[in-house]
């Protein structure tokens, strides 16, 4: 098959406009409506809302609070108090609780209605969860977590896949007020255990293997190497979800999934949510960075609960009836963001397995199945799907989507305008940048505003984002860095062990004192839209999902042909990836055939299949700083095309002749 033909499309052409019918029933268009009748506040587009929420940023979420009445213990003392970031806190005084918002729509209409469509490789019938069925479930195994044990801010983690039993366990720990974190089981058992073990977790959830890509993967042997590294965890309590893998070692108590929901049903009357301040961690996240472990980004549920209404209803459009579906794993941000359409009282899919198995198809089929209406992927999946000729919109009976969001990674012009030809011509088609430190977006968008090739269409409301020049000036028309100026309530609470934010302001705001750096390349419109280039610090971005170059170097330490190593990644203009890995050699050694395949495997099962690079290159030496740290930023840059000149100076290379090298080899693929 040959790619489907696309128009001749530039930079920032529009491709979509919605029509007077969408925006009178958008969401965002309702919230507007109800700020001039309850707030006496008018505006007449999305700039005028942004311009305010930006500059009255409590009196912006306590309108999105009150909007969508957050149930709540306690008056509030303060919207948001005077501390900088990132000491800033929300709605102090009070007491909420996440799963408690995200299961009040049980009773909102049917509780046998569906909440949960979904699939796997393992479990290929399409099958369904209603409303009572998932939030009796939750109850039941809420109780029985408390029964044996966990309590308030005790860690729970998961080595699930993206299933019900996950979101049951997430919704169940953080219902009785502990704190959630998942990896997924593809995962090589290092790579979680250099998570989790930070955190001493109490209880732990897992599965015994998964499916991916029509092959079947056992993975108790990883199990046992990971529960060995975790003497805080008291109980396990595992999911036979591969028939036949057996269990792993463990010192602790076993429990199985069946034993946990065995007690007797509890009434919603029965029930009670722990509700918790400001400050309680909700869940953690992980964010690898170049050095070091693993970041463990400490989330609240203040922050979630009200992003997650911002983001879910006001920028993508979701209603109650909406049903979304975001292809994600366990181990990234998205999956944590999948209950947003729940909170608005529609429905979620999920799916286990690979996207294009047995074909790029089989995403599309699902939706058509079950009658998506927001669809959230990676452009790379949708360059996958465009180069195999695929054209989604003839194939399929996609009557009822109305939003694609792109996420991840940046969006070409050329995926956009495939989109709206070989998908659907009317859809509103996004792309939003944010992070798994926010769990939210920075740069989103709104179907107020006209979708235009290439661009992000806004930042997001009441997210002060502007682009730094090196002056620390905003800068407008030009490359900058992004930054954000103001505190957003999903911001993390704090890194676990960092109590003195000694680690978090060195990440976020070591540049810029007082403002969040985040560490893209973008570039402001005079229109207020956004293009981001790519990452301007050595965190890796592997096929929209973000990984640590710590990580793979911890693997490369331990393989004695390889004396030092050095691994970026790089945005292609085509919207790929281009992830080269050096190596430099012991002595006495070379880059065999044979090494390389050893370095393939380790990396395959240590870690993941994404922390596979797409090339090995001995290098005769890595370059680094005067302190000794790898120079990561400047090879990328010079890989990018950038003079090496300006990219890096030679007075403070401990090995200027090593940078050459790299700038020759950079020089040599780019005239390819």
């Amino acid at each position: 098959m040959t790619e489907t033909a696309i128009t001749t499309v530039t930079e920032g052409q529009e491709l979509w406009r919605a029509t007077e019918e969408r925006k009178k029933r958008a969401e965002i268009t309702r919230f507007m409506n109800w700020l001039a009748s309850e707030r006496g506040k008018n505006f007449s587009d999305y700039w005028g809302l942004w311009q305010w929420s930006v500059d009255d940023v409590p009196g912006f979420w306590k309108a999105i609070w009150d909007f969508y009445d957050v149930i709540h213990d306690g008056e509030i003392d303060e919207v948001m108090t005077d501390d900088p970031m990132p000491r800033t806190r929300w709605f102090t005084g009070t007491r909420i609780n996440y799963a408690e918002h995200v299961l009040r729509n049980e009773t909102n209409g049917d509780p046998a209605r569906t909440m949960i469509s979904h699939t796997s490789e393992l479990r290929p019938e399409l099958a369904e969860m209603s409303w009572g069925e998932m939030a009796g479930q939750v109850r039941k195994l809420a109780t029985w977590m408390r029964s044996v044990g966990v309590e308030p801010g005790d860690r729970v983690v998961a080595y699930m896949p993206n299933i019900p039993e996950t979101f049951i366990a997430m919704l169940a720990t953080t219902a009785i007020g502990a704190t959630w974190s998942s990896a997924a089981p593809e995962f090589g058992a290092q790579t979680v255990i250099d998570r989790f073990s930070q955190i001493e977790p109490k209880l732990v959830f897992a599965v015994n293997g998964y499916g991916y890509g029509g092959k079947h993967f056992n993975r108790t042997s990883e199990l046992s190497n990971i529960l060995g590294y975790l003497p805080s965890a008291e109980c396990l309590v595992l999911l036979d979800y591969l028939e036949g893998a057996g269990a792993p070692a463990f010192a602790g108590a076993t429990h199985g999934w069946d034993e946990t929901q065995a007690g007797p049903e509890v009434a919603a009357t029965d029930f009670t949510y722990t509700r918790v301040p400001s400050d309680h961690p909700l869940w953690i996240l992980f964010s690898s960075g170049t050095t070091g472990l693993p970041k463990p980004i400490v989330q609240g549920h203040h922050g979630i609960v009200l992003e997650h209404y911002k983001s879910g209803a006001v920028h993508l459009d979701m209603h109650p009836g909406a049903v979304q579906f975001c292809y994600s794993t366990t181990g990234w941000m998205v999956w944590n963001t999948l209950m947003q359409g729940p909170m608005q009282n529609g429905r979620v899919v999920l799916y286990d397995g690979h996207p294009t198995y047995p074909d790029a198809r089989a995403l599309w089929r699902l939706m058509a199945d079950t009658g998506v209406t927001t669809f959230g992927v990676s452009p790379t999946f949708m360059q996958m799907v465009r180069s195999q000729g695929i054209e989604p919109g003839k194939e399929f009976n996609l009557s009822a989507l109305e939003t694609i969001l792109l996420t991840g990674s940046p969006s070409t012009p050329e995926i956009l305008a495939w989109i709206h030809e070989a998908v659907k011509a009317d859809i509103y088609a996004t792309s939003q940048s944010g992070g798994t430190e926010l769990c939210s977006g920075i740069l989103g968008g709104s179907c107020l505003l006209p979708a235009n090739a290439g661009e992000i269409q806004a930042p997001c409301l009441a997210c002060d984002a502007v682009a730094y020049d090196e002056a620390a000036q905003p800068v407008v028309g030009t490359v900058g860095e992004l930054v954000v100026r103001q505190p957003m309530p999903s911001m993390p609470l704090k890194f676990w062990g960092d109590d003195d934010f000694v680690r978090y302001t060195d990440s976020y705001f070591a540049e810029y004192p007082g403002i969040w750096r985040h560490g893209d390349r973008v570039r402001f419109t005079p229109e207020g839209g956004a293009y981001v280039l790519g990452r301007s610090d050595a965190t890796l971005n592997r096929f929209g999902v973000r990984i640590g170059s710590a990580e793979i170097y911890r693997t490369m330490e331990a393989i004695p042909e390889v004396a030092d190593s050095l691994i970026v990644c790089i945005e292609e203009e085509d919207g790929g990836y281009y992830m080269p890995l050096f190596v430099q050699m012991a002595p006495g050694k070379r880059l065999t055939e044979e090494v390389e395949k050893d370095i393939v495997r380790r990396l395959r099962t240590e870690r993941s299949p994404r922390h596979v690079p797409d090339v090995i290159v001995q290098a005769p030496e890595i370059p680094t700083t005067l302190t000794g740290k790898k120079m990561e930023v400047p090879v990328r840059r010079m890989l990018l095309g950038e003079n090496p000149d300006k990219v890096a100076s030679k007075d403070a290379t401990k090995n200027p002749a090593a940078l050459d090298w790299f700038a020759s080899f950079a020089a040599r693929r780019l005239a390819q």
